[in-house]
């Protein structure tokens, strides 16, 4: 089971609590491919999934659960994107304190505070996997017209 206090982020397992550590190590970004795409004008994830810079950097897994930020929280996933507005979602409440509590860079789609501005959600282990995936998330907005 995860679990937060709000100050740290620990796995219990058979009555015993182990701290989360986030880690890029895996390079593996889950990415939520689910409609709605509410900012389809300036984000488009398959987009993203497609530029050479992902594929050299990271490795694909197209989810739409939620667990998988508590993954990011445990260091078994470097990242997770997801378009939408989470502003009454309850689904990421919980993975989002989770998160937090680890040490995990928590984001908008546009690198500012969760629930504000564009939306989305860019969850990372650490600061260098998310400025790369801000970097990702910025240049797969799709051609006008």
């Amino acid at each position: 089971m995860f679990w937060t206090d709000g100050s740290t982020a620990s796995l219990r397992r058979a009555g015993e609590d182990q701290t989360l550590v986030p880690s890029a190590w895996s390079r593996l970004v889950d990415v939520n491919l689910d409609p709605p795409f509410p900012n389809r004008e300036v984000f488009s994830a398959a987009r993203m999934l497609a530029d050479d810079r992902f594929v050299r950097r990271f490795r694909p897994r197209v989810v739409s659960t939620t667990l998988a930020v508590a993954w990011v929280a445990a260091g078994r996933r470097a990242a997770y994107v997801t378009d939408g507005d989470l502003r009454d979602s309850v689904h990421f409440a919980a993975g989002i304190a989770l998160c937090q509590a680890a040490g995990c860079v928590v984001t908008a789609l546009d690198g500012g505070p969760v629930h504000t501005g564009r939306g989305g959600l860019v969850v990372a282990a650490d600061e260098p996997t998310h400025t790369a995936l801000l970097t990702l998330v910025a240049a797969a907005r799709p051609p006008a017209g």
